[in-house]
């Protein structure tokens, strides 16, 4: 028995938080944009000192009750992030109250708990690294998967399917929830660290870019970080799919295609894992693998949940 009126509220709920992440993506753009390029900074200080028209304040250092304008951009975009994410997560939680389980059972919901993970773990670096400018490269590949999620793979709220009715979907679904979330943010690093490494290297690469994202080494540290944090999780999730599978199907591998892209994502991460602390492959060659992980994690996500035929087909409805 489903509750219509809990999973219409979850429906508005989830659409409030789209809305306000577009306008924290704008925010973060703005801010981005508005900001100083420190290396145009430090060439006119080198140049003409601290004095002079060419230092005059602009809209990147104009001065409002003490903070510059993209500071204030910045702190409006966390809040209207952390807002959002309450949104988000009450609309998880109407879902499941409204249908009695866990709210992950389809496609729409379990992107939409992705999502809401990859918004937590961004809140969470927040706390601990000076790299709220970038906010808008970590939002942007969120909020296309959340539209996806919400708008071409919505269904209405509905008890399990019989082959989903086990324990173990709170246990191996929400494993791989958590590491999908974990592993955008940290897939959203290594590509920037791309970006910002061979502009280090030479200022007239991505010179447009480059200059006003965080250090090359502060980025591939933070990617590190969370997918050594996520890819344990991974591995759980994936064992706990196996003795699900014997469970379900009479045994713990089958080299079904979603089993079998969730092993190439596990092996890639884990080389990831092993580059990133080799001498040889530490830099970008490491983070080409992190991000070739990343992209591995979301073709499983979409083309094998949705275009493939197999055991996990189910997961498409």
């Amino acid at each position: 028995m489903v509750n219509s009126n809990l999973s219409t509220f979850s429906d508005w709920s989830f659409n409030s938080a789209l809305a306000i992440y577009l306008v924290v993506l704008v925010l973060h753009a703005a801010e981005y944009g508005f900001t100083r390029n420190p290396d145009r900074k430090r060439e006119l200080v080198a140049a003409g000192g601290t004095g002079g028209a060419e230092l005059a304040p602009d809209l990147g250092t104009t001065i409002t009750q003490g903070r510059t304008l993209p500071e204030r951009l910045g702190r409006t975009a966390v809040s209207l992030t952390v807002l959002a994410a309450v949104l988000h997560g009450v609309s998880l939680l109407l879902r499941g109250l409204a249908t009695q389980r866990v709210p992950w059972g389809n496609m729409y919901e379990f992107g939409s708990a992705i999502c809401l993970v990859a918004v937590v773990a961004w809140l969470v670096v927040l706390r601990k690294h000076d790299v709220r400018h970038i906010g808008a490269f970590v939002m942007l590949p969120m909020l296309l998967l959340l539209f996806v999620a919400g708008k071409l793979l919505y269904v209405e709220a509905a008890p399990l399917m019989p082959a989903l009715r086990s324990y173990w979907i709170t246990i191996h679904v929400s494993a791989a929830i958590l590491a999908s979330g974990v592993f955008l943010v940290s897939g959203v690093a290594s590509v920037l660290y791309l970006i910002r490494l061979p502009h280090e290297a030479n200022p007239e690469r991505f010179a447009a870019m480059g200059p006003k994202l965080p250090a090359a080494a502060s980025l591939d540290r933070l990617a590190y970080r969370l997918t050594v944090f996520a890819f344990p999780i991974f591995t759980f999730g994936i064992i706990a799919g196996a003795i699900w599978a014997e469970s379900a199907w009479g045994r713990y591998w089958g080299w079904d295609p979603k089993e079998t892209v969730s092993f190439i994502a596990w092996v890639i991460y884990a080389g990831y894992l092993h580059a990133r602390a080799t001498a040889g492959w530490r830099g970008s060659r490491s983070a080409w693998v992190n991000v070739l992980a990343f992209l591995t994690m979301i073709f499983n996500l979409f083309f094998v949940n949705l275009v493939t035929t197999g055991l996990h087909s189910y997961a498409g409805v």
